[in-house]
């Protein structure tokens, strides 16, 4: 893309301020441009048109959780550096052009090795941008660990001491997933909060209670919802009623994330979520680095999983070790079992991430001034193209001849 370039897209639908809007796109230097600007004030015209045929454009799609892909695991893989190139790279083709990594839970030391590795950085043709690391567990319930190894599970009695300690460097961390329930938590949320890292609750067996407490110190976010934690109950509906919670801090907005592979959660349960509370959900993948690849056994973390046709699961049981979705599926699937639509099915992948993070202001919106982070889709929401900072770093191949015969 050249320095200083006015790219005007046109003929294509926008996802802006929570509608798809028939209305050109304009670009520069990276970044979404006011057309009202360029025309009244600058006084000029596109140096380049693009005829988008009638796409919808999207905000970026942001993975919040995700453990790997591409034969790459985030929790285990020697050479961690590699291991995110070749994620971030191959995410591009799914739409996601932002990503946080995220590190189950491991002993002391790999922590300590792997955390100061995993920069934040900005997405290009080599690949999806980094938003930071997303640390889930060891601070979790044993009893809700799912694929977590029980062995490597830890309290944080000594309050944050013993995060730090565990941890070491958090400089890269944006977001932690912790079990609510445990002793000291609300000085450890309290204090990942102050250093502006976000706090998530889940693999838990807190009650509503503890989760209200939680949220009222600081957390924002619950982690894969329905999903290693206790299930709803009309007497207490655990971390589930944090959904419909008027306990809550009046200026608290409480996202929680959900993995619309069609495996974690029943289409049932998508529908019930979304219509209690739509603008809290986040699509998730939770992908493993099995994610497109054949049926087999592959190391994740500290255990083993197993991939049976469209599932992953801990080896010699039936209990679920992440996904192998994509984040296109996700939306696609998501919008299609609950009828939401596209623009509430898109915005849950792009503007409600963002705005858990707080980052709302440059990602997950098209709104003028946000990093130019777009991609193109068809109305079934196929991706067909994907940007980042305005320059195109993924187009999808044109049909073989034997697949346009089957069309």
């Amino acid at each position: 893309m050249s320095t200083g370039c006015l790219y005007q897209y046109l003929n294509c639908s926008i996802l802006r301020a929570g509608q798809l809007q028939r209305e050109d796109l304009w670009v520069r230097n990276g970044k979404i441009m006011n057309p009202e600007v360029l025309f009244f004030v600058e006084k000029v015209t596109a140096d380049v048109k693009i005829d988008c045929k009638g796409l919808i454009i999207s905000p970026g799609f942001i993975d919040v959780q995700i453990n790997g892909g591409f034969g790459c695991d985030f929790s285990t893989d020697s050479d961690p550096e590699k291991a995110l190139e070749t994620v971030a790279k191959g995410l591009l083709s799914q739409g996601v052009t932002s990503f946080c990594p995220t590190v189950i839970t491991c002993p002391s030391e790999y922590y300590h090795k792997v955390l100061p590795l995993i920069k934040k950085r900005d997405g290009s043709k080599k690949g999806a941008g980094i938003l930071g690391i997303h640390v889930e567990g060891p601070f979790i319930s044993k009893e809700k660990k799912g694929a977590h190894p029980e062995q490597l599970i830890k309290d944080f009695d000594g309050g944050f001491k013993d995060v730090l300690e565990t941890y070491g460097d958090l400089s890269n961390v944006s977001l932690v997933t912790l079990a609510p329930e445990k002793s000291n938590a609300k000085e450890v949320i309290e204090e990942f909060c102050k250093r502006g890292i976000v706090v998530s609750v889940g693999h838990s067996m807190a009650n509503l209670a503890q989760g209200e407490a939680a949220v009222t110190s600081g957390a924002r976010f619950i982690t894969h919802l329905f999903n290693a934690m206790l299930p709803f109950h009309h007497r207490d509906p655990h971390l589930v009623g944090l959904l419909t919670s008027e306990k809550l801090p009046h200026n608290r907005k409480v996202y929680y994330g959900m993995i619309a592979d069609g495996i974690h959660t029943h289409p049932a349960a998508l529908r019930i979520a979304h219509r209690v509370n739509p603008s809290g959900i986040v699509l998730v993948t939770d992908a493993i680095r099995a994610m497109g690849f054949p049926p087999g056994e592959y190391p994740f973390g500290e255990i083993t999983i197993e991939i049976k046709g469209n599932q992953s699961l801990l080896k010699g049981s039936n209990t679920l070790a992440g996904s192998i979705a994509t984040m296109d599926f996700c939306v696609r699937h998501f919008a299609k079992e609950t009828s939401c639509g596209s623009v509430l099915a898109l915005e849950a992948a792009t503007l409600h991430p963002a705005q858990m993070l707080g980052i709302e202001d440059r990602k997950g919106t098209l709104d003028f001034g946000a990093d130019a982070d777009f991609i193109m889709l068809d109305d079934e929401l196929n991706v067909q193209a994907t940007y980042i900072a305005g320059e195109c770093v993924y187009t999808k191949p044109p049909q073989s001849l034997s697949e346009q015969l089957m069309t």
